[in-house]
């Protein structure tokens, strides 16, 4: 199918299921508690699935060839928003957090039109080592949910805000409570911490060159970045950190987690060509 019409497939469907997950949070309390809206909530996810799918294909065709894998600037941003969506939207099929969806499906449309319109190289050759693609490939994934994390972080910002000056109005009424928000969003960050975890260790085991002059700085922020969601951890398990703290750990850790996984490769791939 042509890569331009899978393009535009995809921008629809995603933007159909952001508007309609707009409507629905719009909708009256009675109409969330009826079994019929919750069907109707899980047909509009279905919508944002399809778009992943197209996404997915879309994707595929850019990033594969008989050369070997194409993991270039933008190639990469899409693949990251592909996890992303795919995270968001289960999530959203389980929990009362359409927001997320919403705010983040407009995000992935334009990583989608950079790509589209972009052009930026990196390839990891045809018969490139396993330990190579399984260490991208964790570092993507792990990569993705403290991405998710963060954005999560940002939306309990904006309710705690809220709630403490007591105009919990508009979409904040629709969240779920802080506890929950924050329960969910030390689940994304521990699922995220693994991945992280592995890709560091998998990287340290099988590749010679992780301290390399061009990849040293990648290794330290990356380093830096699980220094940071492990102390996050530890001290929401062992002293209770939450609300404020929570939301300031999680921000600094995916900073130095973004500079390392994209800093670089914007400016060798996007500055400097």
């Amino acid at each position: 199918m042509n890569n331009t019409i899978l393009t535009f497939g995809t921008i629809l469907l995603y933007l159909t299921c952001s508007i309609l997950l707009f409507i629905y949070l719009n909708q009256s309390s009675r109409a969330d508690a009826n079994n019929k809206a919750r069907l109707s909530k899980r047909i509009i996810v279905l919508v944002g699935f399809g778009g992943l799918l197209l996404h997915t294909l879309v994707l595929y065709s850019s990033m594969f060839s008989d050369a070997g894998i194409n993991f270039g600037f933008y190639n990469a941003m899409s693949l990251v928003s592909v996890f992303l969506v795919l995270f968001t939207l289960t999530a959203t099929w389980r929990h009362p957090v359409e927001i997320l969806t919403i705010i983040l499906l407009p995000i992935t449309i334009v990583t989608i039109a950079l790509e589209y319109f972009g052009t930026s190289s990196h390839l990891l050759p045809a018969g490139s080592s396993t330990a190579l693609i399984f260490h991208v490939s964790t570092s993507i994934i792990a990569y993705s949910l403290l991405a998710l994390a963060a954005l999560q972080a940002i939306l309990l910002s904006i309710q705690n805000k809220f709630l403490h000056a007591h105009q919990p109005g508009g979409l904040i009424k629709r969240l779920p409570p802080l506890k929950n928000m924050e329960t969910l969003l030390f689940e994304v960050i521990l699922a995220g911490f693994i991945m992280l975890t592995i890709s560091l260790g998998s990287g340290l085991l099988f590749l010679e060159n992780m301290f390399a002059q061009q990849l040293a700085h990648k290794t330290v922020l990356s380093i830096l970045a699980w220094l940071v969601f492990l102390a996050l951890l530890v001290g929401h398990w062992q002293m209770g950190w939450r609300g404020r703290t929570a939301i300031r750990w999680t921000l600094s850790g995916f900073i130095s987690l973004m500079l390392a996984y994209f800093g670089s490769k914007f400016v060798l791939e996007i500055l400097l060509t």
